[in-house]
Protein backbone atom coordinates (compact mmCIF):
# COMPACT_ATOMS: atom_id res chain seq x y z
CA UNK A 1 0.00 0.00 0.00
CA UNK A 2 2.05 3.38 -1.14
CA UNK A 3 1.67 6.37 1.46
CA UNK A 4 -0.99 9.27 0.84
CA UNK A 5 -0.37 11.10 -2.65
CA UNK A 6 0.66 14.74 -2.06
CA UNK A 7 -0.48 16.41 -5.18
CA UNK A 8 -3.92 17.11 -5.52
CA UNK A 9 -4.41 16.29 -9.09
CA UNK A 10 -5.38 12.72 -9.40
CA UNK A 11 -4.32 10.76 -12.14
CA UNK A 12 -6.60 10.17 -14.83
CA UNK A 13 -6.89 6.19 -14.45
CA UNK A 14 -8.27 6.77 -11.02
CA UNK A 15 -11.92 8.42 -12.05
CA UNK A 16 -15.19 6.55 -11.34
CA UNK A 17 -17.66 6.21 -13.83
CA UNK A 18 -20.14 8.73 -11.96
CA UNK A 19 -17.78 11.12 -11.31
CA UNK A 20 -15.66 11.36 -14.14
CA UNK A 21 -17.03 15.04 -14.85
CA UNK A 22 -15.72 16.18 -11.66
CA UNK A 23 -12.31 14.09 -11.40
CA UNK A 24 -11.59 15.36 -15.32
CA UNK A 25 -12.14 18.92 -14.29
CA UNK A 26 -9.46 18.41 -11.36
CA UNK A 27 -7.25 16.49 -13.72
CA UNK A 28 -7.39 19.04 -16.41
CA UNK A 29 -6.10 21.71 -13.73
CA UNK A 30 -3.98 24.12 -15.13
CA UNK A 31 -0.80 25.87 -13.74
CA UNK A 32 -1.38 28.85 -11.38
CA UNK A 33 2.64 29.64 -11.26
CA UNK A 34 2.77 33.36 -9.88
CA UNK A 35 2.49 36.07 -12.61
CA UNK A 36 0.81 33.87 -15.00
CA UNK A 37 -2.60 34.33 -16.65
CA UNK A 38 -5.32 32.00 -14.98
CA UNK A 39 -7.21 28.90 -16.19
CA UNK A 40 -10.46 30.37 -15.77
CA UNK A 41 -13.13 27.89 -13.28
CA UNK A 42 -14.67 24.98 -14.97
CA UNK A 43 -17.51 23.94 -12.92
CA UNK A 44 -19.88 20.73 -12.77
CA UNK A 45 -22.10 19.78 -10.14
CA UNK A 46 -23.68 16.67 -9.07
CA UNK A 47 -27.08 16.22 -7.43
CA UNK A 48 -25.34 14.21 -4.73
CA UNK A 49 -22.07 12.15 -4.48
CA UNK A 50 -22.88 8.63 -5.38
CA UNK A 51 -26.02 9.01 -7.46
CA UNK A 52 -27.39 5.58 -8.38
CA UNK A 53 -27.84 2.34 -6.90
CA UNK A 54 -23.80 2.00 -5.57
CA UNK A 55 -23.97 4.65 -3.00
CA UNK A 56 -24.22 2.72 0.11
CA UNK A 57 -28.36 3.22 0.71
CA UNK A 58 -30.52 0.62 0.41
CA UNK A 59 -33.75 1.19 -2.59
CA UNK A 60 -37.11 1.60 -1.55
CA UNK A 61 -38.59 -1.33 -0.37
CA UNK A 62 -35.45 -3.32 0.28
CA UNK A 63 -35.43 -4.97 3.51
CA UNK A 64 -32.61 -3.70 6.29
CA UNK A 65 -29.76 -6.03 6.98
CA UNK A 66 -30.68 -8.01 9.93
CA UNK A 67 -29.33 -5.61 13.37
CA UNK A 68 -30.17 -2.61 11.43
CA UNK A 69 -32.36 0.51 10.88
CA UNK A 70 -32.81 2.39 7.97
CA UNK A 71 -32.45 6.11 8.88
CA UNK A 72 -32.23 8.84 6.54
CA UNK A 73 -28.87 11.39 5.50
CA UNK A 74 -28.51 14.03 2.76
CA UNK A 75 -26.62 13.37 0.04
CA UNK A 76 -23.90 15.38 -0.71
CA UNK A 77 -24.04 17.74 -3.53
CA UNK A 78 -20.80 18.84 -4.71
CA UNK A 79 -19.47 21.53 -7.70
CA UNK A 80 -15.50 21.14 -9.15
CA UNK A 81 -13.18 23.99 -10.54
CA UNK A 82 -9.58 24.72 -11.81
CA UNK A 83 -8.78 28.10 -11.48
CA UNK A 84 -9.85 31.56 -9.97
CA UNK A 85 -12.73 32.38 -11.93
CA UNK A 86 -15.82 33.17 -9.80
CA UNK A 87 -17.81 30.59 -9.35
CA UNK A 88 -21.50 29.95 -8.83
CA UNK A 89 -23.64 27.26 -7.44
CA UNK A 90 -27.67 25.93 -7.45
CA UNK A 91 -27.14 24.88 -3.74
CA UNK A 92 -26.07 26.21 -0.12
CA UNK A 93 -22.25 25.64 -0.04
CA UNK A 94 -21.02 23.99 3.61
CA UNK A 95 -17.54 24.40 2.53
CA UNK A 96 -14.76 24.83 0.07
CA UNK A 97 -12.15 22.33 -0.26
CA UNK A 98 -9.26 24.12 -1.61
CA UNK A 99 -6.20 22.40 -2.84
CA UNK A 100 -2.63 23.38 -4.39
CA UNK A 101 0.62 22.09 -4.99
CA UNK A 102 3.89 24.44 -4.95
CA UNK A 103 5.02 26.01 -2.05
CA UNK A 104 3.15 25.34 1.45
CA UNK A 105 3.38 28.48 3.30
CA UNK A 106 3.22 30.87 -0.33
CA UNK A 107 1.50 33.97 0.60
CA UNK A 108 -0.78 36.10 -1.30
CA UNK A 109 -4.17 33.28 -1.53
CA UNK A 110 -7.49 34.01 -0.65
CA UNK A 111 -11.11 33.13 -1.30
CA UNK A 112 -14.08 35.62 -0.61
CA UNK A 113 -17.87 33.86 -0.55
CA UNK A 114 -20.94 35.48 -1.99
CA UNK A 115 -24.44 35.14 -1.45
CA UNK A 116 -27.28 33.78 0.83
CA UNK A 117 -25.30 34.09 4.22
CA UNK A 118 -21.85 34.88 2.28
CA UNK A 119 -19.94 38.31 2.04
CA UNK A 120 -21.30 40.06 -1.37
CA UNK A 121 -19.37 42.18 -3.65
CA UNK A 122 -16.60 43.95 -2.16
CA UNK A 123 -16.64 41.48 0.58
CA UNK A 124 -13.27 39.95 2.65
CA UNK A 125 -11.03 38.15 1.66
CA UNK A 126 -10.21 35.16 3.48
CA UNK A 127 -6.30 34.05 3.75
CA UNK A 128 -5.38 30.33 2.12
CA UNK A 129 -3.29 29.97 5.16
CA UNK A 130 -1.45 26.99 5.37
CA UNK A 131 -2.35 26.56 9.46
CA UNK A 132 -4.29 23.41 8.75
CA UNK A 133 -4.00 19.79 9.00
CA UNK A 134 -1.94 19.77 6.10
CA UNK A 135 1.47 18.35 5.34
CA UNK A 136 1.81 18.02 1.46
CA UNK A 137 3.71 20.07 -1.12
CA UNK A 138 1.27 22.74 -1.55
CA UNK A 139 -1.82 23.06 0.82
CA UNK A 140 -5.64 21.43 1.59
CA UNK A 141 -7.79 23.38 3.09
CA UNK A 142 -11.62 22.64 3.71
CA UNK A 143 -12.93 26.23 4.35
CA UNK A 144 -16.53 27.06 5.90
CA UNK A 145 -18.80 29.09 3.68
CA UNK A 146 -21.75 29.54 5.68
CA UNK A 147 -24.56 28.49 2.82
CA UNK A 148 -23.11 31.17 0.65
CA UNK A 149 -24.16 30.29 -2.97
CA UNK A 150 -21.17 31.74 -4.29
CA UNK A 151 -17.07 32.41 -4.02
CA UNK A 152 -13.93 33.42 -5.62
CA UNK A 153 -10.08 32.45 -4.79
CA UNK A 154 -6.76 33.97 -5.67
CA UNK A 155 -4.15 31.24 -6.01
CA UNK A 156 -0.73 31.75 -3.17
CA UNK A 157 1.88 33.22 -5.36
CA UNK A 158 4.20 30.35 -6.74
CA UNK A 159 0.97 27.52 -6.61
CA UNK A 160 0.42 25.44 -9.63
CA UNK A 161 -3.17 22.73 -10.20
CA UNK A 162 -5.11 25.00 -8.39
CA UNK A 163 -8.44 23.08 -7.74
CA UNK A 164 -11.49 23.76 -5.59
CA UNK A 165 -14.69 21.53 -4.90
CA UNK A 166 -18.02 23.53 -3.18
CA UNK A 167 -19.56 20.80 -0.83
CA UNK A 168 -23.24 20.80 0.38
CA UNK A 169 -23.33 18.24 2.67
CA UNK A 170 -26.37 19.25 5.46
CA UNK A 171 -29.31 19.97 2.67
CA UNK A 172 -29.41 17.43 -0.19
CA UNK A 173 -31.36 15.05 -0.95
CA UNK A 174 -32.25 12.39 1.50
CA UNK A 175 -31.37 8.52 1.08
CA UNK A 176 -31.54 6.19 3.69
CA UNK A 177 -28.55 4.17 4.92
CA UNK A 178 -28.89 0.90 7.66
CA UNK A 179 -27.50 1.57 10.38
CA UNK A 180 -26.65 -0.82 13.38
CA UNK A 181 -29.37 -0.51 16.00
CA UNK A 182 -27.79 -1.21 18.95
CA UNK A 183 -24.57 1.13 20.19
CA UNK A 184 -21.00 0.45 18.38
CA UNK A 185 -18.24 -0.19 20.61
CA UNK A 186 -14.62 -0.32 20.83
CA UNK A 187 -13.56 -2.25 24.15
CA UNK A 188 -16.03 -0.40 25.68
CA UNK A 189 -15.84 2.74 23.80
CA UNK A 190 -18.81 3.82 22.34
CA UNK A 191 -18.46 5.47 18.83
CA UNK A 192 -20.67 6.22 15.39
CA UNK A 193 -19.81 3.44 12.75
CA UNK A 194 -19.22 4.52 9.20
CA UNK A 195 -23.17 4.30 8.52
CA UNK A 196 -24.46 5.76 11.23
CA UNK A 197 -22.32 9.54 10.38
CA UNK A 198 -23.88 8.67 6.72
CA UNK A 199 -20.50 7.54 4.98
CA UNK A 200 -21.56 7.16 1.09
CA UNK A 201 -19.57 4.23 0.35
CA UNK A 202 -19.38 4.74 -3.09
CA UNK A 203 -16.55 7.08 -3.12
CA UNK A 204 -14.10 4.71 -2.18
CA UNK A 205 -14.72 2.36 -5.41
CA UNK A 206 -13.82 3.33 -9.27
CA UNK A 207 -15.50 2.45 -12.55
CA UNK A 208 -14.45 -1.58 -12.14
CA UNK A 209 -15.59 -1.77 -8.54
CA UNK A 210 -12.43 -2.29 -7.10
CA UNK A 211 -11.18 0.23 -4.64
CA UNK A 212 -9.49 3.24 -5.25
CA UNK A 213 -7.20 2.58 -2.48
CA UNK A 214 -7.64 -0.75 -1.24
CA UNK A 215 -7.17 -1.97 2.58
CA UNK A 216 -3.40 -2.89 3.88
CA UNK A 217 -2.63 -3.54 7.34
CA UNK A 218 0.62 -3.72 9.49
CA UNK A 219 1.93 -3.56 13.42
CA UNK A 220 0.52 -0.62 15.33
CA UNK A 221 3.91 1.08 15.94
CA UNK A 222 2.61 4.53 17.09
CA UNK A 223 -0.38 7.40 17.40
CA UNK A 224 -0.62 10.65 15.91
CA UNK A 225 -3.12 13.68 17.12
CA UNK A 226 -5.10 15.99 14.80
CA UNK A 227 -7.29 19.48 14.41
CA UNK A 228 -9.42 19.61 11.34
CA UNK A 229 -9.34 23.41 11.43
CA UNK A 230 -13.06 23.22 10.74
CA UNK A 231 -15.56 26.09 12.74
CA UNK A 232 -15.60 25.25 16.33
CA UNK A 233 -18.91 24.79 18.11
CA UNK A 234 -20.33 23.27 14.91
CA UNK A 235 -23.72 22.99 15.40
CA UNK A 236 -23.96 19.83 12.55
CA UNK A 237 -20.25 17.71 13.19
CA UNK A 238 -21.79 14.53 11.29
CA UNK A 239 -22.06 17.04 8.35
CA UNK A 240 -18.71 18.39 8.34
CA UNK A 241 -17.27 14.76 9.00
CA UNK A 242 -19.03 13.94 5.81
CA UNK A 243 -17.40 16.74 4.10
CA UNK A 244 -13.59 15.92 5.19
CA UNK A 245 -14.45 12.29 3.82
CA UNK A 246 -15.86 13.84 0.13
CA UNK A 247 -12.30 16.20 0.31
CA UNK A 248 -10.14 13.38 1.12
CA UNK A 249 -11.91 11.10 -1.02
CA UNK A 250 -12.37 12.66 -4.04
CA UNK A 251 -10.15 16.05 -4.55
CA UNK A 252 -7.21 15.12 -2.80
CA UNK A 253 -7.78 11.46 -4.79
CA UNK A 254 -6.96 9.32 -1.39
CA UNK A 255 -10.22 7.34 -1.94
CA UNK A 256 -11.38 7.60 1.90
CA UNK A 257 -11.73 9.91 4.75
CA UNK A 258 -7.80 10.73 6.08
CA UNK A 259 -8.04 9.67 9.59
CA UNK A 260 -9.16 6.15 11.65
CA UNK A 261 -11.03 8.33 14.06
CA UNK A 262 -12.75 12.15 14.93
CA UNK A 263 -14.00 13.33 17.89
CA UNK A 264 -16.32 16.29 18.36
CA UNK A 265 -16.89 19.11 20.81
CA UNK A 266 -19.58 17.01 22.38
CA UNK A 267 -17.05 13.93 22.62
CA UNK A 268 -19.03 11.66 19.96
CA UNK A 269 -16.41 9.78 17.98
CA UNK A 270 -16.62 8.72 14.29
CA UNK A 271 -15.30 5.90 12.87
CA UNK A 272 -12.66 6.62 9.87
CA UNK A 273 -10.65 5.13 7.71
CA UNK A 274 -12.78 1.77 5.91
CA UNK A 275 -11.17 -1.58 7.54
CA UNK A 276 -13.54 -4.27 6.06
CA UNK A 277 -16.42 -5.86 7.96
CA UNK A 278 -14.45 -8.18 10.12
CA UNK A 279 -12.14 -6.97 13.41
CA UNK A 280 -12.64 -3.92 15.57
CA UNK A 281 -12.94 -0.44 13.80
CA UNK A 282 -9.75 0.63 11.69
CA UNK A 283 -8.52 -3.36 12.30
CA UNK A 284 -8.51 -6.43 10.81
CA UNK A 285 -9.13 -9.34 12.54
CA UNK A 286 -5.53 -9.93 13.08
CA UNK A 287 -5.42 -6.95 15.30
CA UNK A 288 -3.08 -4.88 12.63
CA UNK A 289 -3.81 -1.11 12.02
CA UNK A 290 -5.21 -0.49 8.46
CA UNK A 291 -2.87 2.22 6.42
CA UNK A 292 -4.93 6.13 6.44
CA UNK A 293 -4.01 9.00 5.10
CA UNK A 294 -3.46 11.53 8.23
CA UNK A 295 0.91 12.03 7.60
CA UNK A 296 2.22 11.44 4.36
CA UNK A 297 5.06 9.31 4.03
CA UNK A 298 4.70 7.97 8.04
CA UNK A 299 1.19 6.22 7.69
CA UNK A 300 1.42 2.56 7.52
CA UNK A 301 1.39 1.19 11.32
CA UNK A 302 0.23 5.06 12.61
CA UNK A 303 -3.21 5.50 13.89
CA UNK A 304 -4.54 8.78 13.03
CA UNK A 305 -7.22 10.55 15.85
CA UNK A 306 -8.64 13.86 15.13
CA UNK A 307 -10.74 16.20 16.81
CA UNK A 308 -12.92 18.32 15.04
CA UNK A 309 -12.76 22.10 15.27
CA UNK A 310 -9.34 24.56 15.85
CA UNK A 311 -6.95 24.08 18.76
CA UNK A 312 -4.76 26.74 17.67
CA UNK A 313 -5.94 29.60 20.26
CA UNK A 314 -8.72 27.81 22.34
CA UNK A 315 -8.22 24.07 24.25
CA UNK A 316 -10.81 20.89 22.91
CA UNK A 317 -13.80 20.61 25.38
CA UNK A 318 -13.52 18.62 28.01
CA UNK A 319 -15.87 15.93 26.60
CA UNK A 320 -13.55 15.86 23.64
CA UNK A 321 -10.25 15.35 25.65
CA UNK A 322 -12.11 12.89 27.70
CA UNK A 323 -13.17 10.80 24.44
CA UNK A 324 -10.04 11.34 22.89
CA UNK A 325 -8.13 9.57 26.36
CA UNK A 326 -10.65 6.81 26.80
CA UNK A 327 -10.03 5.48 22.95
CA UNK A 328 -5.91 6.34 23.33
CA UNK A 329 -5.99 4.43 26.36
CA UNK A 330 -8.12 1.87 24.59
CA UNK A 331 -6.12 1.52 21.54
CA UNK A 332 -2.55 1.17 23.82
CA UNK A 333 -4.17 -1.23 26.05
CA UNK A 334 -4.98 -3.29 22.93
CA UNK A 335 -1.56 -3.16 21.27
CA UNK A 336 0.57 -3.29 24.47
CA UNK A 337 2.45 -0.57 24.03
CA UNK A 338 4.03 2.35 26.81
CA UNK A 339 1.85 5.66 26.26
CA UNK A 340 5.47 7.87 27.90
CA UNK A 341 7.85 6.15 25.36
CA UNK A 342 10.03 7.52 22.46
CA UNK A 343 10.11 4.95 19.61
CA UNK A 344 11.81 4.61 15.95
CA UNK A 345 8.67 4.32 14.07
CA UNK A 346 9.73 2.23 10.75
CA UNK A 347 7.44 2.20 7.76
CA UNK A 348 7.07 -0.89 6.88
CA UNK A 349 6.69 0.03 3.39
CA UNK A 350 10.00 1.44 2.18
CA UNK A 351 11.96 1.05 5.43
CA UNK A 352 11.73 4.72 5.90
CA UNK A 353 12.43 5.82 10.20
CA UNK A 354 11.67 8.65 12.33
CA UNK A 355 11.91 9.00 15.85
CA UNK A 356 9.24 10.51 17.60
CA UNK A 357 7.02 10.38 20.81
CA UNK A 358 4.65 6.79 21.14
CA UNK A 359 1.82 9.61 21.12
CA UNK A 360 2.78 12.29 19.13
CA UNK A 361 1.21 15.55 17.20
CA UNK A 362 0.62 15.84 13.29
CA UNK A 363 3.89 18.85 13.46
CA UNK A 364 6.38 16.02 15.14
CA UNK A 365 6.53 14.15 11.81
CA UNK A 366 6.05 17.06 8.98
CA UNK A 367 5.93 21.00 9.04
CA UNK A 368 2.41 21.52 9.63
CA UNK A 369 0.48 23.64 12.29
CA UNK A 370 -1.60 20.86 13.23
CA UNK A 371 -2.63 19.56 15.97
CA UNK A 372 -2.89 23.75 16.65
CA UNK A 373 -1.15 25.43 19.55
CA UNK A 374 -3.26 24.96 22.49
CA UNK A 375 -3.93 20.67 21.66
CA UNK A 376 -0.12 20.45 20.92
CA UNK A 377 0.77 21.53 24.26
CA UNK A 378 -1.92 19.10 25.57
CA UNK A 379 -0.40 16.01 24.41
CA UNK A 380 2.23 15.28 27.57
CA UNK A 381 -0.72 15.56 29.74
CA UNK A 382 -2.12 13.19 27.70
CA UNK A 383 0.53 10.95 27.74
CA UNK A 384 0.19 10.68 31.72
CA UNK A 385 -3.57 10.47 31.72
CA UNK A 386 -3.12 7.33 29.73
CA UNK A 387 -0.53 6.09 31.69
CA UNK A 388 -1.95 7.07 34.77
CA UNK A 389 -4.91 4.04 34.15
CA UNK A 390 -3.86 1.79 31.83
Amino acid sequence: MPESPTSPTPPASHRPASRVTRRALIGTAGAVAAGAVVTPAVIAATGGSGDGDGDGAGKAGDAAPAGTTPQSFPKTRSAAATGEEAVRTAFPIGFVGVAWAGARHATGGGIRFTGADGDEAGATWTPLSGGGCSDSNGGRLLVAARQATGYELRAPQGATDLVSVALDTARGPRHEIPVPTDPTRVRGVEYLSRAAWGADESLRFLPDGSENTPTAFYAFQTLTVHHTVTPNDDPDPAATVRGIYEFHAITNDWGDIGYHFLIDEEGRIYEGRYSGEGGLPAHNEDGDLVTAFHVGGFNSGNLGIALLGDLTERPPTDAARASLTRLVRTAFRLHGRDPLADVTYVNPVNGVEKDVAEISGHRDWLETDCPGEVMYAELAELREAVASQR
